[in-house]
C-alpha cells in the first residue's frame, strides 16, 4: 500500500471522533470498511496507532506522533496553489495544539481564527494532562489546554509555561426523576449509595481528588463504569437511571437529566493554557488565552444552573 492523503484523513477523523464508527459516519464509509482501512494503514506503519477500548479508541504515543504529522501534511496540501489575497508571498503557520476534554475548545479555535487569520491550528484530543505535558516537553505540540486541581498544580520544566484560564466548580448530573433532582444543590453525602460513572486517571490528580472528597463525606463511592466517550451517551445512561456522574458545570443537560451544584463545592477543576516558550510569541499566547476565556464566558452564558450557582455563591460571599 502507498500512503495517500485519504489515509491521513482517515487517521485524523478517527482521532477526532474517538471512535471508528463515528469517524466512518462522518466520512461516509461503513464501519467495516473503515476498520479494514485502519488495519491496512497500521500495517503500513508497522504498529498500532490506536488503543481499542469498550468506549472507543485513543491514540498510542506513536499514533499521536503520526497523526500530528498527518495534520501538518494535510494543512500544507490544502495550501498548495493558494495565493495570498494581497498577492504577496506568505507562509501560513501551523500551530500544533493538544487539548484535554473541555467544551471551550471549539470556541477557542473559532476565536483564534478570528484574531489570527494567518495562523492554522492542528488540534489533537489528549485526555491525560500528564501526557499533554510530555508532548510539550518533547516538542511534539506547541500549546495545549490541560487541567489540574487546587493543591495539585500542573508540573513541568522551565521549557514550558502555563497560565490559568478558569477555575470552575464540579457539578453532578442526575436523572430528572431522581429524588434529589428538585434540590437547589446536592450534598455529596446524599449520593453515598449511588453508582457512579467516572472518567479515568488523568495523571494530574483525577480521580484522586474525587475519592478524597468522598472520603471526607464519609463514604467510598461504587464506580459502575469507568467512562470516557461521547457525552450524549453518558447522559443517556444517566437518564436511564444507571448511575450519576460528576460533570463540568457548563454541560448542557438532555431533557431527562439535571445538573446540580454540590453543596459546599468540594471539587474544583482548573483549566490552563500551556505552551513551549520557544514556540509562541507573546501576541500568540495572548490570542490563545483571550479566545479560551471568551469561549468559557459564552459557555457560562448558556448554563443557567452555573449562573444561578455563581450568583448565589458570590452574593453569599459578599463578592
Amino acid at each position: 500500500m502507498e500512503l495517500e492523503l485519504r489515509h491521513l484523513r482517515v487517521l485524523c477523523a478517527i482521532a477526532d471522533a474517538g471512535s471508528v464508527g463515528r469517524a466512518a459516519a462522518e466520512l461516509g464509509y461503513s464501519q467495516p470498511a473503515m476498520s479494514t482501512q485502519l488495519r491496512r494503514i497500521e500495517r503500513y506503519f508497522g504498529e498500532s496507532l490506536f488503543e481499542r477500548g469498550p468506549t472507543g479508541v485513543r491514540l498510542t504515543p506513536y499514533g499521536f506522533e503520526v497523526v500530528a504529522q498527518a495534520r501538518d501534511v494535510l494543512t500544507r496540501a490544502e495550501a498548495i496553489g493558494r495565493r495570498p489575497a494581497s498577492g504577496a508571498a506568505s507562509v501560513r503557520r501551523t500551530l500544533r495544539v493538544a487539548a484535554t476534554n473541555s467544551p471551550m475548545l471549539a470556541g477557542m479555535v473559532s476565536g483564534v481564527r478570528s484574531r489570527l487569520p494567518d495562523l492554522s491550528l492542528a488540534v489533537s484530543s489528549v485526555y491525560a494532562s500528564s501526557r499533554i505535558v510530555e508532548l510539550l516537553e518533547e516538542a511534539l505540540v506547541d500549546a495545549a489546554i490541560a487541567a489540574d486541581y487546587p493543591g495539585r498544580e500542573l508540573e513541568h520544566s522551565d521549557e514550558v509555561a502555563h497560565r490559568g484560564i478558569v477555575t470552575e466548580p464540579t457539578f453532578v448530573a442526575l436523572p430528572s426523576r431522581h429524588p434529589l433532582a428538585q434540590r437547589a444543590q446536592v450534598a455529596l453525602t446524599d449520593l453515598a449509595e449511588e453508582a457512579w460513572f467516572l472518567t479515568p486517571d488523568d495523571g494530574a490528580g483525577w480521580p484522586g481528588v474525587f475519592y478524597a472528597a468522598c472520603t471526607a463525606a464519609g463514604f467510598t463511592p461504587a464506580v459502575a463504569h469507568e467512562f470516557l466517550g461521547d457525552q450524549q451517551q453518558l447522559q443517556g445512561m444517566i437518564a436511564d437511571g444507571l448511575g450519576v456522574a460528576v460533570v463540568q458545570p457548563t454541560m448542557r443537560p438532555l431533557p431527562d437529566v439535571v445538573v446540580k451544584p454540590l453543596a459546599g463545592t468540594p471539587l474544583w477543576c482548573r483549566y490552563v493554557l500551556a505552551w513551549r516558550r520557544t514556540a509562541l510569541d507573546e501576541a500568540t499566547v495572548d490570542a490563545l488565552f483571550r479566545s479560551a476565556t471568551d469561549a468559557h464566558r459564552q459557555l457560562v452564558g448558556q448554563s443557567p444552573h452555573l449562573k444561578t450557582w455563581a450568583a448565589r455563591t458570590w452574593s453569599a460571599a459578599g463578592g
